[in-house]
This record gives structure tokens, C-alpha cells and sequence, in this order.
């Protein structure tokens, strides 16, 4: 038995549902362990292109079991819609999907406090976070107070619906104070009957399905959702996620042992690009980040909302090794650089203090990054299959990166689809 975590190692957005997807093909179990719809995955199959915001990333693996486990939060419309999209696309979930009975359940309040927020500038630290509005801190936030709705609570909707008044006498205050209307809770309980009536058959303790697969020896996946500078404790707070978005995250998430994990790979793109509000000293304001935006085709899967774009940064990356406790890298979106006359890396920041290699998370509005640059690549890079095919600048590229976070590249993503990959490990294989 292995289980194999996957980490983003930025802002998110690093293109880990093509990994969990390659992954995948020597996995038996594919687990999500934290966040909500909030986190959309983009696969690319052939010429067909599926984003899935709940369900794990090795669903369009036939042979692979997929667990929702009790590290996330679920919206039902949202986990209904999505089961039927992929129906109708040809790919069932049928005996191959299972939800922690313990993950919890985002009501249609949830969204509605956290689209109030956003449009008032007053989420919780006083400003504005830039969240996807999907209810994922709200919903968070009843979990940490000991009202929240949980999955395996859909199996008595009367109790549900004492939990919900409950939730909902904590929030009237703020949903009034903020100018929204209180929500009309037996609509909500019909709606609710009906997408719990669909789901109860996939509720179950995932935890002891895991423990079930690791005593017959299956290989084990452990998908994360957003990156680690999202992370709710090692992030830039308070521009972060509401869950844990690190490795350690995924044995809490699952409800796996962490002397059952294995090997951590962590995710980065060639670049950099993040989401919403928070500091990003590497932001690229010019005809350059737009250039990456258009070629990266960066614009998020969920909201559509345009990424912003910037050089790759070394001390966040060689952060995200320390954190995670990264054994190897993926590095996708090589192919965007192509036809850049040079890709600059941040490898240092002045400070007050000093410079530091390190990266001063705390104080980033603030810290002015130092710039290495590289010779860029005019080759198109989408036949690559094995390094010796990249051009000498790329390789350089890689190499430098793998030498200054210490972490070996595991592989090299040079384009969406599956086989536009250069692998040279398979964690599986360790």
C-alpha cells in the first residue's frame, strides 16, 4: 500500500487535476480532502474538457474509487449537478463515489452571508478577502462553531432542520446588519429533500473505507484543493482559504493515519498566478502578465474571473517544500513561457532587515523581491516526452529550481492534455 498526497505549492490554480488524473492510472482510491466548489479542476481527455469543483480529479479513471472525505465542505445542488454532468458526458459514478458522512454541508445561506460580505468589504479580519462566494468560509466557520449541518445529518431531515434555525438565529443579525433578507427556510428544507434523497446512497464513514483499502494493500491518492500560501495557517493570512490546504491537511481531511503517507509532491507552475485579493510582489502589471494570462488561458474555472499573473518565486516555493514536506515537484505550464526573450525567478527579497532568502510571508505588501533571469525558449514544447527533448534553456530552468528548493522534478506538464507530460517518477513507483 502507498498513499500519495498532491499539494498545490503556490496561490492554487497549479494545474493539479491533470496530475491527480495521471496519477490516477496506478491509484485505486482517489480522496478529496479539503475545500468545496470553490476549487475547480480542470481535465483534459482527448479533445474533451471537464472542470469538477467537488468530485476528486481521478473520477474519468474507470477502475478508481472517489471519496468526498470530512476535511471538505459540500454544496448538494452543486455535488447533484456535477454527478449528472458527467453522466451525460459518459462517465458514471455509480458504485465509485462515496461522501464522508462528517464532511459538512453548505446550506444556500452560506453563499448568500458570503456574497453580503464581499459586496460590504467586511469579511471577517475587516476587509475585503475576494472570495468565489460559494459559502465555503461560512460554512467553515458554523463547522468551528459546533452548528454546522453534516452529511450523514441528511439522513433525518427533521433534525436538519432544527441544526439549520439554530444556524440561522447566529446569522440573522449579520445577514440584516449587512442588507440581506433572511432566507425562506421551508423552501430550503424542500430543496434539501430532494438532492438528499439522490445522495444517500454515496453517504457513508470514508474513513473506515480507507482503512478497508490500505489492509489490502491499495495504492491511495490524496488530492488537495487550493495551494499552500491559501492555507488557513501557513497562508498569507488573513487572504486565505478557510481550511487546510497543506499536506498535513490530508491525514486530518481523510482520516488516514500520517504514518500511512508516503511521498508528498508538490505542484508549481513555471510561473506564478493567484486569485482574489492578498499580497503578490511578483505581479506582472505589464504586456508580459497579459501575455501569460492569454497563453496560460489563466482565468478561473470557477468564476471565470481573470488570474493575476507573475514570476515564479523561489522563497515561497522553497516555503512550500519546508511545509508540505515535499519529496518531489511537478511543474506544469512550461509550454506558456514559450517565446518569453527571458523568464525571470524571484530567488531573494529585500526587507527592512536585510535581504533574505527566506520568504517574509508576514510582511509581503512590503518586501521588494530580487530577480534572477534566465534565456528564454522559442521551441513549442507539446511533443516533448522525455527532458532530452526540451531545449537546453528550459532544462537549465528546471534544473535551477530543483537545486534551489532541494526538491527533485518529478515531472514536467507541457500542455492540458494527458500525454503532453514528460514523466521521470512515479511516486507509486518509490
Amino acid at each position: 500500500m502507498s498513499a500519495i498526497v498532491i499539494v498545490g505549492a503556490q496561490w492554487g490554480d497549479e494545474g493539479k487535476g491533470k496530475i491527480v488524473d495521471l496519477y490516477t492510472e496506478t491509484a485505486d482510491v482517489v480522496v478529496r480532502y479539503a475545500g468545496g466548489p470553490n476549487a475547480g479542476h480542470t481535465l483534459v481527455v482527448g479533445e474533451e474538457r471537464i472542470v469538477v469543483r467537488l468530485i476528486p480529479s481521478g473520477i474519468l479513471r474507470p477502475k478508481a474509487r472517489c471519496i468526498m472525505g470530512q476535511g471538505m465542505v459540500v454544496d448538494p445542488a452543486v455535488l447533484v449537478g456535477e454527478i449528472d454532468a458527467l453522466s451525460v458526458r459518459g462517465h458514471s459514478t455509480e458504485g465509485r463515489l462515496f461522501v464522508s458522512d462528517r464532511a459538512h454541508v453548505i446550506m444556500p445561506y452560506h453563499p448568500e452571508i458570503d456574497a453580503l460580505r464581499e459586496h460590504a468589504g467586511s469579511a471577517p479580519g475587516g476587509t475585503k478577502i475576494g472570495t468565489t462566494k460559494r459559502g465555503i468560509g461560512p460554512c467553515y466557520e458554523d463547522k468551528a462553531a459546533r452548528r454546522g449541518i453534516r452529511m450523514g445529518d441528511l439522513r433525518d431531515l427533521g433534525r436538519v432542520q432544527k441544526l439549520a434555525e439554530r444556524a440561522l438565529s447566529e446569522w440573522a443579525p449579520v445577514i440584516l446588519a449587512l442588507g440581506g433578507a433572511l432566507p425562506d427556510l421551508n423552501k430550503i428544507m424542500g430543496e434539501l429533500a430532494v438532492f438528499a434523497k439522490r445522495l444517500l446512497p454515496l453517504i457513508t464513514d470514508t474513513a473506515l473505507l480507507l482503512e478497508d483499502a490500505q489492509k489490502r494493500g491499495e495504492n491511495i491518492l490524496l488530492e488537495g484543493a487550493q495551494g499552500t500560501l491559501l492555507d488557513l495557517d501557513h497562508g498569507t493570512y488573513p487572504f486565505v482559504t478557510s481550511s487546510t490546504a497543506v499536506a498535513g491537511g490530508a491525514a486530518v481531511g481523510a482520516g488516514i493515519g500520517p504514518t500511512r503517507i508516503r511521498r508528498v509532491v508538490g505542484i508549481t507552475k513555471g510561473y506564478a498566478t493567484r486569485v482574489g485579493e492578498g499580497p503578490f510582489p511578483t505581479e506582472l502589471h505589464d504586456a508580459t502578465g497579459a501575455r501569460i494570462r492569454e497563453a496560460g488561458s489563466e482565468f478561473g474555472s470557477v468564476t471565470g474571473r481573470p488570474r493575476r499573473t507573475g514570476w515564479l518565486d523561489l522563497p515561497a516555493l522553497r516555503y512550500a517544500a519546508r511545509v508540505n514536506g515535499l519529496d518531489g515537484l511537478a511543474v506544469t505550464k512550461m509550454d506558456v513561457l514559450t517565446g518569453l526573450p527571458e523568464v525571470k525567478v524571484c530567488v531573494a527579497y529585500d526587507t527592512p532587515e536585510g535581504r533574505t532568502r527566506e520568504l517574509p510571508i508576514d510582511h509581503l505588501g512590503t518586501a521588494q523581491p530580487v530577480y534572477q533571469a534566465f534565456p528564454g525558449w522559442s521551441e513549442v514544447l507539446a511533443s516533448a516526452r522525455v527532458l532530452a527533448d526540451l531545449p537546453d534553456t528550459a532544462r537549465t530552468y528546471l534544473k535551477f529550481l530543483s537545486d534551489e528548493t532541494g526538491v527533485p522534478v518529478d515531472l514536467v506538464s507541457v500542455g492540458a492534455r494527458r500525454d503532453e507530460t514528460i514523466v521521470l517518477r512515479n511516486p507509486f513507483a518509490e
